[in-house]
C-alpha cells in the first residue's frame, strides 16, 4: 500500500473506478459517512445496490437527507464508524468515501474493527480517501489542512491490514474532474459547511477567494482533484 504514487493516477470518478473494482449489483451495502447523498445515489441508480444504509454524523445534514424521496432501497441513519449499529455479517459490502478521515484518529482502529465485524465473511471494504498532493489540494488546505488526519487514516487501514483483519486487494490511484461555476458554489460546497467547525476569519476567506478565482475560466474553475481507493477484502 502507498499513500500517493503520483506516476500511477488516470482520470476517472469515485463511482465509475468503484464499478470496475467492486460489484455491488444486487447487494446490501452499507456507506459511512454519506454526506449530501451524492455517491449514495449513484451506488444506486448507477451501480446496482439493492440496499443501502447510508450514515452521517452530522445532524443537520442527516436531518436533510431524511428529506430525500426519491431513493428507494435506501435507509438513513445518523450515526458514525466507530460504532456501527448493525448485526455481525450483515453486509455485503461497506463503503467509506472521503470519510475515513473525518473520524477522530484516536478511533480510526475501532472503525475498521466494526467495519471487519459488520461485513460478511469474505466481504470487501472500499476506501476512497482525497490525496494530499496537487493544486487542488493546496487550496482546500487553505481552508482547513487536513495532511496529519490524511495520514492517520492512511496508518490505520495499513495497520487493519498488518493486524490480519483485512487483505489488500486493489489499490489505484485516480484524479477527479471538477468544476466549479463561481466562487459562490465553491464557498457552500467547502466553507459554509455543518459537518465540520471551520475557524476562518474575514481575512483567510478573501484569500481563499483570491486563490480560487485565479483557477477562473469562463467557463469555471477546473480542478483535477487526486484520490486512494483501497479495496480490502475481510479475512476471517
Amino acid at each position: 500500500m502507498q499513500i500517493n504514487a503520483p506516476d500511477r493516477y488516470r482520470t476517472a470518478t469515485e463511482a465509475e473506478a468503484l464499478a470496475e473494482l467492486l460489484d455491488i449489483r444486487g447487494a446490501r451495502v452499507l456507506e459511512l459517512g454519506c454526506g449530501a447523498a451524492w455517491t449514495t445515489r449513484a451506488l444506486v441508480q448507477q451501480l446496482g445496490a439493492a440496499e443501502v444504509i447510508a450514515t452521517e454524523v452530522d445532524r443537520i445534514q442527516h436531518g436533510k437527507n431524511l428529506t430525500i424521496t426519491d431513493l428507494p432501497g435506501v435507509e438513513f441513519r445518523l450515526g458514525g464508524a466507530e460504532d456501527i449499529d448493525a448485526p455481525d455479517a450483515s453486509f455485503d459490502a461497506v463503503l467509506m468515501f472521503k470519510s475515513l478521515h473525518h473520524v477522530p484518529s484516536q478511533l480510526m482502529d475501532r472503525a475498521l474493527t466494526e467495519i471487519h465485524r459488520v461485513l460478511r465473511p469474505g466481504a470487501r471494504a472500499c476506501f476512497s480517501e482525497p490525496v494530499y498532493w496537487g493544486e487542488f489540494n493546496a487550496l482546500m488546505s487553505m481552508i482547513h489542512d487536513e495532511q496529519l488526519v490524511r495520514e492517520a487514516a492512511f496508518a490505520a487501514l495499513s495497520r487493519a491490514v498488518d493486524a490480519g483483519l483485512f487483505a489488500a486487494e486493489q489499490e489505484v490511484f485516480i484524479e477527479v474532474p471538477g468544476t466549479y461555476e463561481s466562487w459562490d458554489q465553491f464557498a457552500s460546497r467547502f466553507l459554509d459547511v455543518t459537518h465540520t467547525a471551520l475557524d476562518v476569519s474575514p481575512e483567510r476567506r478573501a484569500a481563499i477567494r483570491a486563490a480560487f478565482e485565479r483557477h477562473m475560466t469562463p467557463g469555471g474553475a477546473h480542478f483535477m482533484k487526486p484520490h486512494r481507493i483501497d479495496i480490502l477484502r475481510k479475512i476471517g
